[in-house]
């Protein structure tokens, strides 16, 4: 094994030098934590090794190295106990034979070794006690200091605190648990009126305001036990000159050693904003014309009304609107319609003044009033009647001196059994029933009538899409020869399939489509539907030549493109134009003008038939009848019921009989075809055939069937059922 001569003049073992390093750092590193990297420990502890190593063979020996290494290993913070123990043991142990050659090893090795383990662990000793005394020291300086700091502290912030209490621009006032103000700012005093020695003499409790003081001391109490650290509310106070200031007021509980011990209340003067406030939510819950509460107040009111109602207490409400209010707006202008508002809602608030009841504008010409607690009918209605006359009696606008009148729509219900939303919409229906039945009345809700009310909206709203779905159907009625009792021709009748009331007549939705302005599509579904089953009919059995007739309304009669809506659906089908008749109402037909009148003679210049429907109901214009390009009369319904000759009224039968026997002679004489609609009877049938009527239509011929029903009718020869 080769071995070297160090810097120092000793011969140390390379490897075997490093090796002892190294399982010395791996010792300390086992045995305690070591704050350097294992690659930093074992450079630190190689120096440390050969120091000892130089220092064995020293002359003359010293031990004083040693203590030098003691006081590197402490510096290094290598100061486990069990770390000093390993080392002085391997020291002793296998130093000497791992680090020095064997010629090298001086004769007095072992004393040398003892030497330098006293020394290693006497310097490493009072090492650990010269950091020990240091740190305590350091310790003991940076108690004081931050002692120091402390107090430097308090005193900057007790100078922070009353330099923002005094200047602050909020009030500042500090009290004890019992309630005695201990100190306040100048801000606190200038709010409330007094000066700073006035308010140290005072209980909070003496500040508070009439109608808040139960409540303030109740949570200023709490405040005090500790249920509470802090509150934060919008309080009033009196000044001193008995005046009342609003304040946004937030109070600390401050605590030492765990128990409440002061107030500190913040307090800013908020009355400006308040009364801002006030302004604008009375803006925003009145009227600005006639400053009556407006429809947010009014339903706010409703429904805290309907809240807290008693069990069987009722609520009413008289909705009222101005008959003809449109009409002096546009021709007395809107100033003066505004002025005439404003003394109507006057009226109306004074009418009901010593009732307490609300009176409100729910918008336009329309107010509402809110009867509170009537037992029955008679209270709302009393209120509607007084309303009634008020609004009634003359107003003198400016120079012009007006009649008004109105209508009301009253509803009563126990509370329990409503809501806002229903009591209104019920009052709005009985408003429209109200001004449906005349000026200047009243109208009360009827749970029947507006169920059925109810069931018509039902229907209008599903219209458009029942016709969307394919949910209407045609069902035909024939219409026969009264002569040869053979099938003719058949009237398309349309009927809805509605998916939850079943199939439904026309009576009960073609009025609603006319309203709505759908009876025009509805008509040209049905104008199409019956030229396609009727060009079927005509492919099928020719011979039979049978004619469907199609009901027109007037307002498809008037549409500009009816002409070619008809012309395009028999070319669309393939049908015939003769095989297709048109049946208009006698009003309609008299009433045909300009444009209509032309549309009716270019429908008959494409080969179409044109009947008159329900002839001898209005007022005919012969002389103008004989102009239009009309094919066919059909006799109005109640006239052939009136030949029944059941024997109850004999003279009436009579003079139908002769009623018919003229318009049949006229419908001749005008070159026109003649059909009795309503025939029940076979008797009516002879009758009619007598008078030479032409053809008759009703049950006695047939009710109204599907198509395939006439079809089978067809090829059983067209015979009567």
């Amino acid at each position: 094994m080769g071995a070297r001569r160090n810097p120092g003049g000793v011969d140390v073992r390379r490897a075997e030098t490093q090796g002892y390093a190294a399982d010395w750092a791996r010792a300390v590193r086992r045995l305690g934590f070591v704050p350097l990297s294992l690659a930093e420990t074992e450079r630190l502890l190689l120096v440390q090794t050969i120091r000892l190593a130089q220092a064995v063979r020293a002359e003359p020996f010293s031990a004083r190295p040693a203590e030098e290494v003691g006081r590197a290993l402490v510096e290094a913070h290598l100061t486990e106990p069990q770390a000093l123990e390993w080392t002085l043991h391997a020291l002793g142990a296998t130093f000497g034979r791992r680090v020095l050659c064997d010629g090298d090893r001086p004769a007095d090795l072992a004393d040398r070794i003892a030497a330098l383990q006293g020394g290693l662990a006497a310097g490493f000793a009072r090492a650990l006690r010269d950091r020990t005394f240091s740190q305590q020291e350091r310790i003991a300086r940076s108690a004081w200091q931050a002692r120091d700091e402390v107090e430097q502290a308090l005193r900057e912030s007790e100078a922070r605190f009353r330099a923002v209490f005094t200047g602050a621009a909020i009030g500042i006032g500090i009290a004890g648990v019992d309630g005695r103000i201990i100190d306040v700012n100048q801000a606190f005093a200038d709010m409330l009126g007094y000066s700073i020695e006035e308010l140290r003499e005072i209980n909070v409790a003496a500040l508070f305001h009439a109608d808040d003081a139960a409540g303030m001391w109740e949570l200023y109490q709490e405040l005090v036990e500790g249920k509470h650290d802090a509150a934060r509310v919008e309080k009033r106070y009196y000044r001193k000159d008995g005046s009342v200031v609003w304040t946004d007021l937030a109070v600390s509980l401050i605590r030492h050693e765990g128990r409440p011990r002061f107030t500190v209340a913040m307090m800013e003067d908020i009355t400006e904003r308040y009364q801002l406030q006030q302004r604008l939510r009375f803006q925003a819950l009145h009227d600005p014309l006639t400053g009556l509460p407006n429809r947010t107040l009014f339903f706010e009111t409703l429904g805290r009304v309907l809240d807290t109602a008693d069990v069987g207490q009722r609520v009413g409400v008289c909705f009222l609107d101005l008959d003809g209010f449109k009409a002096i707006n546009d021709s007395l202008g809107h100033d003066l319609g505004d002025r005439l508002l404003v003394m109507i809602g006057r009226r109306l608030a004074a009418c009901v003044a010593d009732h307490g009841h609300l009176v409100a504008r729910m918008g336009g010409d329309e107010f509402v009033i809110l009867v509170d607690g009537g037992d029955d009918t008679d209270d709302p209605v009393a209120v509607a009647e007084a309303a009634l006359a008020a609004v009634a009696a003359p107003v003198h606008v400016g120079e012009h001196q007006l009649a008004v009148s109105a209508s009301v729509g009253i509803v009563q219900c126990p509370a329990s059994e409503t809501t806002a939303s229903e009591l209104m919409k019920a009052a709005d229906t009985t408003l429209y029933w109200a001004k449906a039945a005349g000026r200047g009345r009243w109208a009360v809700y009827d749970p029947e009538r507006g169920a059925r009310d109810i069931a018509r909206s039902a229907l209008v709203a599903g219209l458009p899409a029942a016709l969307d779905r394919g949910e209407f159907v045609l069902h035909y009625q024939p219409i026969v020869s009264l002569l040869e009792g053979t099938m003719l021709a058949v009237e398309a009748l349309v009927r809805w399939e509605h998916p939850e009331l079943g199939l439904i007549g026309p009576d009960r939705f073609i009025g609603l489509a006319e309203e709505t302005g759908l009876i025009v599509r509805l008509g040209e579904w049905v104008l199409r539907q019956a030229c396609a089953d009727a060009e079927r009919w005509w492919r099928e059995f020719p011979h039979a030549k049978l004619v469907v007739s199609v009901n027109l309304a007037a307002r498809q009669a008037d549409e500009p493109a009816i002409v070619d809506t008809v012309a395009d659906a028999l070319r669309t089908s393939g049908l015939p134009a003769e095989l297709l008749q048109l049946e208009l109402t006698e009003s309609a037909v008299m009433g045909s003008a300009g444009e209509p009148l032309r549309s009716l003679h270019r429908l008959a210049a494409l080969g179409v038939r044109l009947a008159v429907d329900d002839f001898g109901t209005g007022y005919s214009n012969l002389a103008y009848l004989r102009r239009l390009p009309i094919h066919c009369l059909k006799l109005a319904g109640p006239f052939v019921e009136g030949i029944r000759a059941d024997g109850t009224d004999v003279a009436a039968d009579h003079r139908d009989e002769r009623i018919v026997d003229a318009l049949v002679r006229l419908a001749h004489a005008l070159e026109l075809w003649v059909t009795a609609e309503a025939v029940e009877t076979g008797v009516q049938a002879e009758r009619l055939r007598a008078l030479r009527c032409d053809t008759g239509q009703g049950r006695y011929f047939g009710a109204p069937a599907p198509a395939d029903v006439i079809t089978a009718r067809l090829r059983g020869g067209g015979v009567p059922a």
